[in-house]
């Protein structure tokens, strides 16, 4: 077989090709089969291809080189410019659930490592790194700060870290600085006045929506 790159591979008229890749993360071997119509493999190419890593302050000898490869290439981050990271300057992600997989790539853990730290169940913890999750238990939050190690309000985002400061005391604050009683607030937003006493007194929950319409 020969050594050829993909770039240079030459593709008569009727032929298509697939691909098998495998390697490390940036340098990989591949290998090309050409294939007829039927699907046949009627040639079979070992090569290279190289993945282009743009950021020229982050080095191969610096600890979080692989973290960073993994949120480049995971399109969890990108770069401040075409060609710089900052990997030394405040991070800002924008929902929980980026913030736990930066926070797990960073450790170099499996989902499976995390569920179990946090006796979560792991079908369960997926659903943790995907956005569209709302709420986060706060107990399992708190054990997985401890595994991370970071601040558990660093791991939080808008409508949870709401609900951990305590939304009884920041409705009251908002309807009490509105100059409004109970009953006038509830009738201005719509609100059943059991449910605002329900809120206010931490006894029921405040749900995204209604908090999205509250202070979004």
């Amino acid at each position: 077989m020969s050594e050829k790159s993909f770039e240079n591979i030459q593709l008569t008229t009727g032929k298509q090709m697939t691909s098998s890749i495998g390697g490390t993360t940036e340098t990989a071997d591949v290998r090309l089969y050409v294939t007829d119509s039927s699907g046949r493999v009627i040639e079979e190419i070992e090569g290279k291809v190289t993945t282009v890593f743009p950021f020229t302050d982050v080095k191969q000898a610096d600890w979080f080189y692989n973290s960073v490869i993994d949120v480049y290439n995971g399109n969890l981050m990108v770069g401040t410019s075409a060609t710089t990271f900052a990997p030394q300057s405040e991070i800002i992600i924008a929902n929980t659930a980026d913030k736990l997989r930066w926070c797990r790539y960073r450790k170099g853990l499996l989902q499976r490592d995390v569920a179990d730290y946090a006796d979560i169940d792991r079908s369960t913890y997926v659903h943790y790194e995907e956005a569209t999750r709302d709420f986060y238990p706060l107990d399992k939050m708190e054990k997985l700060a401890e595994l991370f190690e970071a601040p558990l309000e660093d791991l939080l985002y808008e409508y949870n870290l709401f609900l951990y400061r305590g939304q009884g005391r920041q409705i009251k604050a908002m309807r009490k600085a509105q100059g409004m009683r109970q009953q006038e607030f509830a009738l201005k937003f719509g609100i059943p006045i059991t449910r605002l006493k329900g809120w206010e007194q931490d006894k029921s929950k405040m749900s995204k929506s209604s908090w999205e319409s509250l202070f979004k």
